[in-house]
């Protein structure tokens, strides 16, 4: 990826989105095809891309649509593949598909929601920017945002199992980071703080936990998807062309 530190334009990249159907993937997907990508947007279910893609394209944007499990290696290589074959390549990757299937201590919950949520959250995010790789290295570099979280660094009451899988995304994106450098291929990480959308709807919709947060924040608003966005769309253009293993957070001030 050529560098040009003045510049947010993303003409001829090549982008892969997970979770874009909606909430936070949608909006990144979104804004890198404004800026020119041409966006690969993956989520579960084929149904739910297949309409993020028709609005996109009813934009101008340049989309694909590819249903893929971030828990299933073979969907991983899959999307992977459909990427390659359909634009020659790859230059970005966004690992922001997630999930938070249990509320609770550790102590109550057992090894198999253990694994799903390490398979999903932090070994498909890593599978995919492996076999991304050889593509960005032979195209002169790339740039992989995975997408952690606040409870990645500072975890909070009922989300331990959420919360060591957002870390374990950060360390995994520092590797990469030190790794990949000399290839030319960027890792960085996104922690956003409370969001509006539905993966959030368990926190925004309790009054007392929505206070405790916003009470905490030094700005006192819950984000919109969009204001996550901006802060992808830097670290995949050549604007961020000096930034690697960092970990940038998106909180309104949570963790100051």
């Amino acid at each position: 990826m050529a560098k040009d530190p003045e510049s947010f334009e993303l003409q001829g990249r090549v982008a892969v989105v997970t979770g874009a159907s909606k909430g936070i993937g949608r909006a990144i997907a979104r804004l890198l095809g404004r800026q020119g990508a041409s966006v690969v947007v993956s989520s579960r279910r084929q149904e739910a891309v297949d309409l993020t893609v028709t609005a996109l394209r009813e934009e101008g944007i340049e989309a694909s649509a590819i249903a893929a499990h971030m828990g299933d290696p073979v969907q991983v290589e899959g999307l992977l593949r459909h990427t390659v074959e359909r634009y020659g390549g790859i230059d970005i990757v966004v690992n922001n598909a997630a999930i938070n299937p249990v509320f609770g201590p550790i102590l109550e919950t057992d090894d198999a929601v253990f694994d799903k949520i390490m398979q999903v959250n932090v070994k498909g995010p890593m599978q995919l920017a492996r076999l991304a790789h050889a593509s960005m290295k032979a195209r002169g570099g790339g740039s992989v945002i995975n997408i952690s979280s606040i409870e990645g660094l500072t975890p909070g009451h009922g989300l331990g199992l959420y919360s060591i899988s957002k870390a374990s995304l950060i360390a995994a994106t520092k590797v990469m980071a030190r790794e990949w450098g000399p290839d030319g291929i960027r890792v960085n990480a996104i922690c956003p703080g409370l969001v509006e959308t539905k993966f959030s709807e368990a926190l925004t919709g309790n009054e007392k936990i929505l206070r405790m947060v916003l009470a905490k924040q030094s700005l006192p608003m819950i984000a919109t998807p969009e204001d996550i966005s901006g802060l992808a769309l830097f670290l995949a253009s050549g604007a961020s062309s000096f930034c690697t293993g960092g970990v940038f957070t998106a909180d309104g001030g949570y963790t100051i």
